[in-house]
């Protein structure tokens, strides 16, 4: 059995209670119930939060969460690229003005989340926490930085307790959270020695402008137009490819090493086994996974269907009889990780494997709602309380 303490420390999240030193969180079914009462804290007397790509598609589902997640949010910053400097986007009651990144722009700034690619991450970030701001980065630039905790808030919130005051906080790969957050409470009581993957991933992992060409596709097919293939380069309607990251020497890609390395530094063990393929499917939103385990001890199919039901942030879907199973159009726009078709491995001896498939919002659970649940973390250690 693996020690939970290892991933979870002194915050313990279960189905029922989520507790962080003086946060307590309701669960129901995965979800949260109740709002934050946030005091003024240490580094600040109001509470300001920045989102840096607030025009692209997570940068957008960040902002619709934190107006719908009923926190005491004094003032919002949206930056994004000169282009879009000037724009007005509504927040919740508020219309806030998108602005262009400038020196000294996250001065009072209490969270920034970045969702705008690795370049920006890298330049600006850096000098979001040297303004004194906790910085949410939703890219690639710091997730294998040993310095910089990879977070998701289901699996291993504890890692937090390595920052004593305002660093970068990474956001693991899309993928890699809706793998995890599946998977790890198996982990917790029968070990995962080694897990294949297969994904089966939406255009929604490539940004808005892969989702607006595949729709755009649909439109032209429908019209017998020529279709566009700016973003991938070949026809996405009707098809599926290899993911478009770059191939390694050794033959993975880049999203299928980020499932091993991830894996690892979350779980905090180097000898775990990780393999993967990652296509890309004709799907707007919403990524599946095709997820086979190995334990280092027995766990039967019963075992693990109850462990799931009864884990935060999953949601089971495993109807035999009228072969209903998780899909991409039931995870769009939900919070939790749909998981389904939970079976035993029959190339294993009994017990010893599990297989499974898995469905979750890529957008949501695989980027915006894991920052702003990071960002929840972050403001934890100053909440005295909560309401229902």
């Amino acid at each position: 059995m693996v020690d939970s303490s290892r991933t979870l420390g002194a915050a313990v999240y279960t189905t029922e209670l989520f507790k962080r030193k003086h946060l307590t969180i309701q669960f129901q079914n995965g979800k949260r119930s109740g709002r934050f009462l946030w005091r003024n804290s240490p580094m600040t007397s109001k509470f300001t939060v920045a989102v840096v790509g607030a025009t692209g598609a997570v940068g957008a589902e960040f902002i619709q969460i934190l107006s719908s997640s009923g926190a005491l949010v004094d003032r919002i910053r949206l930056f994004a690229s000169p282009q879009s400097a000037g724009r007005k986007i509504t927040v919740g009651h508020r219309e806030v003005v998108v602005e262009s990144l400038s020196p000294h722009c996250f001065d009072g700034v209490d969270v920034a989340f970045f969702s705008a690619g690795k370049g920006i991450s890298k330049a600006w970030a850096p000098q979001a926490v040297g303004s004194g701001a906790w910085v949410v980065d939703n890219s690639s630039a710091f997730r294998m930085d040993d310095q910089v905790p990879l977070i998701i808030p289901e699996v291993n919130a504890s890692a937090l307790d390595s920052c004593d005051k305002p660093s970068i906080v990474a956001v693991p790969n899309c993928s890699t959270i809706v793998a995890l957050v599946a998977v790890t409470p198996l982990h917790r009581v029968a070990q995962v020695k080694r897990m294949t993957i297969a994904t089966y991933q939406a255009a929604s992992g490539a940004g808005a402008a892969a989702m607006r060409e595949l729709l755009s596709q649909a439109h032209d097919f429908c019209n017998d137009r020529p279709m566009k293939t700016d973003i991938f380069g070949r026809q996405y309607l009707f098809n599926c490819f290899s993911h478009n990251s770059t191939v390694g020497v050794e033959g993975y890609n880049e999203e299928e090493s980020k499932l091993l390395h991830e894996t690892r530094k979350i779980w905090n063990d180097s000898s775990v086994r990780v393999t993967a393929t990652c296509v890309r499917v004709p799907v707007v939103r919403a990524h599946c996974e095709a997820i086979g385990l190995e334990f280092a001890s027995a766990m039967i199919e019963s075992q693990a269907r109850e462990i799931l039901r009864n884990a935060p942030g999953v949601q089971v879907v495993d109807d035999r009889a009228n072969n209903r199973f998780p899909e991409p159009l039931d995870a769009a726009g939900k919070d939790p990780v749909l998981v389904g078709r939970i079976r035993a491995d029959w190339s294993l001896e009994p017990g010893m494997g599990l297989q499974m498939f898995v469905a979750g919002d890529q957008i949501r659970i695989g980027a915006a709602l894991t920052g702003w649940r990071i960002a929840e973390l972050i403001r934890a250690r100053d909440v005295v309380g909560i309401t229902s």
